[in-house]
């Protein structure tokens, strides 16, 4: 099996991602390989103090644009200290949201010129890609009363002020939806849709199938 893969998860608001990527990460060390799991933004404690001025409860006003140029930022950091590195020694990376999360949210979302962020991202990243992204889809209103629940679960009662997006209008998050669609379907060599409604274990057993299949045939 291949050693070094680059594995993104992306979806709305709900969608369970958190949950899946620890199911991932322990069933592929399991498998024996080399694993690390990282998150966007954040990841370095540059990035993450930049996700402070970003995802927090009044944490500012900021444009399109400033939050683009914020994430960005970010990910220098976290693909020059964190991504590549781990690459480099054989290891698995799966972060939690990467470039196409900019895309949604800042492009989808908020209505920024998409050539302008894939500008912005390509002096970023050159040609850098995740080798495959696992996008969780969840209807806007359902993902937002999971998130609920979530926020008030004790266990993440840490998480509580990081509410800033899932406080943004319905409309937005519809539009969000939407464009990680749009995404999977422009790379669906890349992307992999998996309906995050169903039983947890069975999102859990497609994303296990689609990346054993992913590391067989590298």
């Amino acid at each position: 099996m291949r050693q070094s893969l680059f594995i993104t998860f992306e979806g709305g608001e709900g969608s369970g991602k958190t949950t899946q990527i620890n199911h991932l990460s322990s069933f592929l060390s399991e498998l024996g390989q080399k694993v690390i799991t990282t998150r966007e933004p954040g990841g370095t404690p540059e990035a993450e103090a930049i996700r402070d001025l970003i995802v927090q409860r009044g944490a500012g006003d900021w444009t399109p644009m400033a939050e683009v140029m914020l994430l960005n930022a970010a990910r220098v950091m976290h693909v020059e200290k964190v991504i590549k590195p781990a690459l480099d020694s054989d290891k698995i990376v799966i972060s939690d949201r990467f470039l196409d999360s900019t895309v949604a949210y800042q492009g989808y979302g908020h209505q920024m010129d998409l050539g302008d962020i894939r500008a912005i991202q390509k002096l970023v990243l050159g040609d850098m890609m995740p080798d495959m992204t696992i996008i969780l889809d969840i209807d806007p209103e359902e993902g937002l009363k999971r998130s609920d629940r979530r926020l008030a679960g004790e266990k993440f009662v840490l998480d509580q002020q990081e509410d800033r997006y899932e406080n943004m209008e319905l409309e937005f998050h519809k539009r969000l939806r939407n464009g990680f669609l749009e995404i999977a379907k422009a790379e669906p060599e890349r992307c992999h849709v998996i309906d995050a409604t169903q039983n947890v274990d069975d999102v859990t057993k497609q994303i296990q199938e689609l990346v054993k299949s992913k590391l067989k045939a590298d």
